[in-house]
């Protein structure tokens, strides 16, 4: 009794209450709890008014009643509590009234009491998502039944960020799933599964797309037509897809409309999308400045070069492009960057139509989308059109389509962003004549403006379509599942720019044709008797690929006027083309096995076929096994704090297949030979590559322990787990000798190992009635390690490195090797020959006291130490506030990249324009971080800096309607939001951003933040 008058005071507190009070508790720590005077044969009453109301509360499951259930007047004070048998009694005022029903681990429900007089409630336990159901590959599972490392992304708190890409929706959301920033209009980010697997094989995530391979972009997904999005991390869980799945595989399912009545839904968003940081090129004084410091041993009185120089004259340095005739200074202070960019936009609408009976189901959609980037003409448009329909033919079939089709418009070519940094601001782009200038430094350096001179036509479409049934066989519990996919995708590229080819004018046309096919065939057979549940897997299928592109472009214009549409025009017409194919076949047996849902096994055997693998490996075999022990079912197990505790340990090994015809001799059509002095030139072929008969797959294999647990009355839920992967049979081409007539040869060689531990902790730290509070947190960290390469090459019994390839025996392969830097050489210090005041100082790494390539050392590594996110979901009645925070972190050797302008005085550099702010060395200045100096070192090394940052990367406010405006207009939903992303950033790094790696260069791009505003509503 003691512990149910506990429970009915405690739904509104923390997590850390409950975690201190339960531990108290499961310790038998002495002490009792005094029952309430107003508690009298379990019920609790009070406030008795007009109108009683009496009933029962019971599980949805066990069925079973639920004493200590909170019963409460909806924004008021009355209470009761149910008693052992469930049962409860309340006064309430009038007919009008709303109740809740609340208890911890359970959903909070809501009732009207209308002219009831006995009000049972059904709670549904808050613990639901161990039933839930994920895709694993060839199939689904309950998540409670799952053994591999399977994990679905949280996609609905971020269904409001203002992105046009999915992938950006993942970023940080899932423990060991690593996505990058994007920078560009509708690209999208680089995606990577716990580390790096290989060093020259296939190093992409594949993406599965309703069943189907998909190597199409993902920017040809509509966001919105997704359902839910399954990651398989471990070799136990992706070896069902065996030669492809060493890098982790993402599974995309899509929606499917539901039986009931039909849902008219409409979306639409307009974000704004600007710079992160204000980051630009210098102005007119601090440019001519800049100038005067590149020479500062003139501008400056010796010796110490820090008093001004009257008789100095800087008008003198400046290059002629930026004086009048008289030779004068012009007047100008122009921003070529204000010129270049704008405030861009993401403009979204979304229409979808769906519904259903017992007998079929259908969803059509469709998409608007206009992604308006930074940088002028950075346009991104998109339309999807997708259609989804199911059908139960008969008893024992079902047939269904999945298909979509998605027209990507890119058109416009934007300035050179590099160039637009370079420009001086004493240069304006036109001339006298309002003329664009043709090249204003009076240099072979361009106007990075005549881009929008060119007429662009850039267009990619996509087709998708997978069509399968389903049919019962009269075997009970056998059924076979045929799935025709198909990709096929046409890309145009046409440009004309009568400024392109060295000012002659040039105008081209690009098409290429991609076209895949999966065939699949899957049998299944279920058995359960008693507590045995069986499931039995068998798979046979096929890829090919085929691919076709064809370039046709001419040179030498006296005019574009019809562009690219008539290339017989220019004087020298050219063509290329290229084509490929490649097919795959496979098999797969995958076995099922649980009892009573406490013990669980799986077992998967796949066989791969390549056509692009080596005459005498064609085929490659991965098996993998995992197991799952449910220990909280156990009789024994009578820990009272902990709903559900489980262990999972998968082995397996999956593949990694090469580019196709690596294994082959390459012929190339670059030879060339003239025959005999001024002979025209005869082009040839010539071999370019050995073939290598005994090319082999790569294999990864990899052991993961998971622990899976849910505490406090479903307060606190989790994931831990801990893997180890090696990677044996690298493909790698390895340097050889050049008098073989070769540079390198494709074979396997070494080991790479990838080992890290990954956590996922949800908490529900406020569960009340109008107020809720939860969080997730999660945490990554993935070692990589170089374990062989080729062995002992010099007969000294260790394992060698290779230095010129960046790899080293026990070290990461973002390994960074190269020169220490420590400070500025100074005016006045004894400075080495081949080095100047305002150079770096290399550290003397082996006290020989020369400056040569023994200086280099491995400072560290460019891959980050752990990953951290955190999202907070507050919800005040019909508000909801989200907050994620997400960071890379680096410690003091980790996450590190080259970030150094550097400033050396030759004609380019006095002239160019470069970012504002930069700390540069002078004599003035000695304490500077980058070098300045008027002469070359011997040596320039970069300086490498730590990435680690903590992000604001998303906050979304949204507002649901209820109520009488939603019956008056007869909706089914209406939600407003707000939201935003990457609103703040906050790091020691300087550039452009730490994740994109783009640090203090003009040819740098800036990560977007961006506020939106939107509107959901469902008819």
């Amino acid at each position: 009794m003691k512990y149910r008058i506990l429970h009915q005071r405690i739904v509104n507190i923390t997590f850390f209450q409950v975690l201190v009070i339960a531990f108290f508790f499961s310790a038998n720590a002495a002490g009792t709890i005094t029952e309430s005077k107003e508690l009298k044969k379990g019920l609790w009453v009070h406030n008795l008014i007009d109108i009683t109301i009496t009933g029962k509360v019971t599980d949805e499951k066990t069925k079973s009643p639920i004493p200590g259930v909170t019963v409460k007047i909806k924004n008021g004070t009355t209470i009761a509590v149910t008693d052992e048998n469930g049962l409860y009694r309340i006064a309430v005022p009038n007919e009008q009234t709303v109740l809740t029903f609340s208890y911890i681990g359970y959903d909070i429900q809501e009732k009207i009491v209308d002219n009831l007089k006995n009000i049972d409630i059904v709670l549904k336990s808050s613990q639901a998502d161990l039933d839930e159901v994920v895709v694993v590959g060839y199939g689904t599972q309950k998540k409670a039944d799952v053994t591999g490392s399977v994990v679905r992304a949280n996609l609905d708190d971020f269904r409001n960020a203002p992105t046009t890409n999915v992938a950006n929706l993942l970023q940080g959301t899932v423990p060991g799933l690593n996505v990058g920033q994007v920078n560009r209009a509708g690209s999208t980010p680089s995606i990577n599964i716990r580390g790096q697997n290989t060093l020259g094989g296939n190093q992409n995530v594949l993406i599965i797309l309703d069943g189907v391979q998909y190597n199409g972009s993902l920017t040809s997904i509509n966001p919105d037509d997704i359902a839910s999005i399954d990651v398989l991390k471990d070799a136990s869980a992706t070896a069902v897809y065996g030669a492809q799945a060493a890098n982790g595989v993402i599974l995309i399912t899509s929606r499917k409309g539901a039986s009931g009545r039909t849902r008219i839904s409409f979306s639409t968003q307009y974000a704004t999308q600007k710079p992160n940081i204000n980051l630009k090129p210098m102005a007119r004084d601090e440019y001519l400045d800049h100038i005067k410091y590149l020479y500062y041993n003139e501008a400056f009185l010796a010796p110490d070069f820090t008093q001004p120089n009257p008789a100095f004259n800087l008008v003198s340095k400046v290059d002629p492009s930026m004086k009048d005739n008289q030779g004068n200074l012009l007047p100008n202070d122009f921003s070529w960057y204000n010129e270049a960019t704008k405030t861009g936009a993401i403009v979204d609408n979304q229409l979808s139509v769906s519904g259903g009976t017992d007998k079929i189901n259908y969803l059509l959609s469709g998409s608007l989308t206009r992604n308006s980037g930074f940088i002028n003409n950075d346009v991104f448009k998109r339309k999807t059109l997708r259609a989804n329909i199911e059908s139960k033919a008969t008893n024992w079939l079902t047939i269904g389509l999945q298909s979509f089709g998605t027209f990507v418009n890119e058109d416009g070519v934007e300035p050179n962003f590099n160039d637009i940094n370079l420009m001086s601001p004493l240069i304006l782009p036109w001339d006298n004549n309002g003329s664009l200038k043709i090249n204003p430094f009076n240099t072979n350096l361009t106007n990075p403006l005549l881009s929008y001179q060119a007429k662009d036509y850039d267009r990619h479409n996509y087709f998708f379509a997978n069509i399968y049934a389903n049919i019962q066989l009269p075997v009970k519990g056998l059924s076979y599942k045929i799935s025709f996919g198909n990709n096929y995708r046409l890309d145009f590229k046409n440009i004309s720019n009568i400024y392109d080819a060295n000012l002659t004018g040039q105008a081209s046309k690009e098409n290429t044709t991609y076209y895949d096919y999966t065939f699949d065939n899957l049998l299944t057979y279920t058995k359960t008797l008693g507590k045995h549940n069986l499931t039995g897997t068998l798979l046979y299928g096929a890829i090919e690929r085929e691919n076709s592109y064809t370039r046709a472009y001419s040179t030498g214009f006296s005019r574009l006027t019809l562009g690219y549409d008539n290339l017989q025009q220019g004087t020298n017409r050219f063509a290329i083309s290229n084509a490929f194919k490649e097919a795959l076949n496979y098999q797969m047996f995958r076995f099922n096995y649980s009892y009573d849902s406490k013990y669980l096994f799986t077992g998967t055997v796949r066989r791969d076929g390549f056509s692009g693998f080596a005459e005498n490996n064609k085929y490659g075999i991965f098996p993998s096994l995992s197991v799952g022990w449910d220990i909280s079912k156990e009789s024994f197990f009578k820990v009272n704090w902990v709903d559900n505790l489980k262990f999972r340990l998968g082995y397996g090994v999956a593949g990694n297949q090469t580019s196709r015809y690596s294994s082959l001799a390459n012929v190339g059509v670059n030879a060339a030979y003239v025959y005999g002095d001024g002979s025209s030139t005869e082009l040839g072929q010539q071999v370019n590559s050995l073939p290598n008969p005994d090319l082999r797959w790569e294999r990864t294999t990899g052991a993961n322990l998971g622990l899976e647990f849910t505490l406090f009355k479903n307060r606190l839920s989790g994931v831990a787990e801990y893997y180890d992967t090696k990677t044996t049979d690298l493909l790698y081409s390895v340097n050889i000798p050049v008098l073989t007539g070769f540079n390198n040869y494709l074979t396997n060689i070494g080991q790479l190992n990838n080992k890290g531990i990954e956590l996922s902790l949800n908490s529900k730290n406020i569960n009340g009635t109008n107020f809720k509070w939860t969080s997730t947190l999660n945490f990554a960290r993935n070692v990589n390690k170089v374990v062989k390469l080729l062995g002992d090459l010099n007969g000294d019994g260790v394992e060698d490195d290779l230095p010129q390839s960046g790899l080293f025996i026990g070290e990461p392969t973002a390994v960074i090797y190269d020169y220490k830097v420590d400070g500025i050489w100074q005016i006045g210090e004894k400075i080495p020959s081949g080095y100047s005041a305002g150079t770096y100082r290399i550290v003397d790494q082996n006290g020989d006291g020369l400056i040569n390539a023994s200086y280099r050392a491995v400072l560290g590594s460019s891959a980050p130490a752990y990953r951290i996110s955190l999202l907070n979901n507050f919800q005040y009645k019909n508000f909801t506030l989200s907050i994620f925070l997400n960071s890379v972190q680096g410690g003091n050797r980790s996450y590190l990249a080259g970030n150094t302008p550097r400033l050396i005085r030759d004609d380019n550099s006095i002239r160019n324009n470069y970012l504002s702010g930069i700390d540069f060395w002078s004599p003035d200045n000695p304490d500077g971080k980058y070098p300045r100096s008027f002469v070359s070192a011997t040596l320039n090394p970069s300086l490498y800096q730590n990435r680690s940052f903590v992000r604001l990367q998303d906050i979304s406010l949204a507002y649901k309607f209820t109520g009488r405006l939603i019956e008056r207009l007869k909706l089914q939903n209406l939600n407003l939001f707000v939201s935003g992303r990457n609103l703040a950033t906050w790091t020691d790094w300087e550039g452009w951003d730490p994740e994109t790696n783009q640090g203090l260069t003009n040819d740098g791009r800036p990560v977007f933040k961006g506020y939106s505003i939107g509107l959901n509503v469902t008819f």
